[in-house]
């Protein structure tokens, strides 16, 4: 496979990659909101750039665990897409766009229900827009999983999955050595914030699986994942949802355009998300960098100024 990634020098380190994206965000354009009511009393918001045309091409974008259109790299592809004349929509799920969800359930790394819920709902609406997805993360895991159960009913003509955490149980591992401990504990206070506001909610109270004391104990994503995810979610406990949640053994039913891309290096990952050939139908096509770090790919520029690899992909693929 022909690399097309290299990081400048200055970049080389996984941690650098992942970290610094953060502090130099680009400013986001100007996005109309659509509030999206769903069949089970939830909603799901919508940020749009550009103006949806029936017939003229739509992008999606679903972002990483406690993401929204404000992360670094929905805000560049954002930028990026109106730089291109593309319409882009961000898809928030359910809790992230800066406003509680209704239900005590909110969102996994498994649930394609709502993304197949935007998607009909923009088919309806554009009927002859083809629809472009782009996943970053828990997003792209979503995304894996989406595109192997649609198959040939998947309604997105191309698909981009990036730093997708493809086998949930390894990446959980990772995530409790090292410096990579950083990140788990950075993203476990937001996902306890969250529950514990839950809980303190009269009407939600009776339908948690946990009380405010037991959260603050809840410190890796195994635990989590185990106590809260699982059964707010309907899986048996942690194992349950890791085996059915993790996309890869879904990437060899894919039967619509998929580029898949990782960095060796992720903080997140280890080899264990990478597929075999076996594993890929032939409507996928995988990239694996020695570098990227998570949802990094800086390519150049200056530390204080970084340009970065993936947009640039992403628009390529879409293209092509």
């Amino acid at each position: 496979m022909k690399k097309l990634f290299s990081p400048p020098w200055w970049a080389a380190s996984a941690h650098i990659q992942t970290i610094l994206p953060v502090f130099f965000k680009v400013d986001k354009p100007a996005v109309s909101r659509q509030r999206q009511e769903l069949p089970d009393g939830d909603f799901i918001d919508l940020d749009w750039v550009g103006e949806a045309i029936n017939g003229q091409a739509i992008l999606v974008i679903l972002h990483g665990l406690e993401g929204s259109s404000d992360s670094h790299y929905v805000r560049r592809m954002l930028q990026t897409a109106k730089d291109n004349s593309l319409c882009a929509v961000v898809h928030h799920h359910r809790s992230c766009s800066g406003e509680p969800n209704r239900l005590a359930r909110s969102y996994h790394s498994g649930d394609t229900q709502d993304i197949h819920f935007t998607l009909t709902q923009l088919k309806q609406q554009y009927p002859d827009s083809p629809l472009y997805a782009v996943g970053y993360s828990l997003g792209g895991n979503v995304l894996a999983k989406y595109q192997g159960e649609q198959g040939s009913n998947s309604l997105l003509e191309k698909t981009i999955i990036v730093s997708a955490p493809l086998c949930l149980a390894a990446c959980a591992k990772k995530l409790e050595n090292g410096f990579s401990t950083v990140y788990q504990q950075h993203l476990i206070k937001q996902l306890q914030g969250k529950m514990q506001a839950k809980v303190a909610e009269a009407q939600l109270t009776s339908d948690m699986p946990v009380t405010a004391k037991e959260i603050d104990n809840l410190t890796t994503f195994h635990l989590f994942d185990d106590k809260v995810t699982a059964p707010l979610h309907g899986f048996s406990d942690v194992f349950d949802y890791y085996t059915r949640a993790s996309g890869k053994p879904f990437l060899k039913h894919v039967k619509k355009s998929t580029l898949v891309i990782h960095a060796q290096d992720d903080p997140f990952m280890t080899d264990a998300v990478i597929p075999s050939n076996a594993e890929l139908s032939e409507h996928v096509q995988y990239e694996l960098h020695k570098n990227g770090g998570h949802v990094g790919f800086i390519s150049g520029g200056v530390p204080w100024k970084p340009t970065f690899y993936l947009e640039s992909r992403i628009i390529q693929f879409i293209k092509s």
